[in-house]
C-alpha cells in the first residue's frame, strides 16, 4: 500500500467534505462482517465516511488500527467522531477519485 502524499490527501479530504457518513460504529462495535461490508463499499466507491457514534464500545483510535491493520483501506482523515477512508478501486471502471490521485 502506496502512502498517500499532502497534495492527494488534501484533494481527497475537499472531494469529501460534502458527503454524509455511508457506514456507522455503534454499540456492537467492530467485526469481520462490517469490515467485509466496508471494503465492498469502497471498491465501488474509492471514498467515503464513517462516522463512530457515542454510543460505541470502542475508541476512534481502535476504529483507524482495526481498518488499517486488516485492510489496503486508508483514513485519510479523522475529524471529531467521523472518519474519511480512501482506498483505490482494482476495477477501471470504478475509479474516478483515483485516477486525480495519481496525477497529483
Amino acid at each position: 500500500m502506496q502512502q498517500l502524499k499532502g497534495k492527494q490527501k488534501r484533494y481527497l479530504r475537499s472531494q469529501a467534505h460534502g458527503m454524509r457518513p455511508l457506514f456507522q460504529v455503534g454499540k456492537e462495535g467492530l467485526s469481520a462482517n462490517w469490515l467485509a461490508q466496508i471494503e465492498d463499499a469502497i471498491e465501488k466507491r474509492e471514498l467515503f465516511k464513517i462516522n463512530i457514534l457515542q454510543n460505541a464500545l470502542v475508541e476512534d483510535e481502535e476504529v483507524v488500527a482495526f481498518i488499517e491493520d486488516n485492510t489496503a483501506i486508508q483514513v485519510v482523515q479523522k475529524i471529531g467522531h467521523v472518519l474519511v477512508v480512501y482506498k483505490r478501486a482494482t476495477k477501471k471502471e470504478n475509479r474516478s477519485y483515483s485516477n486525480e490521485v495519481a496525477k497529483l
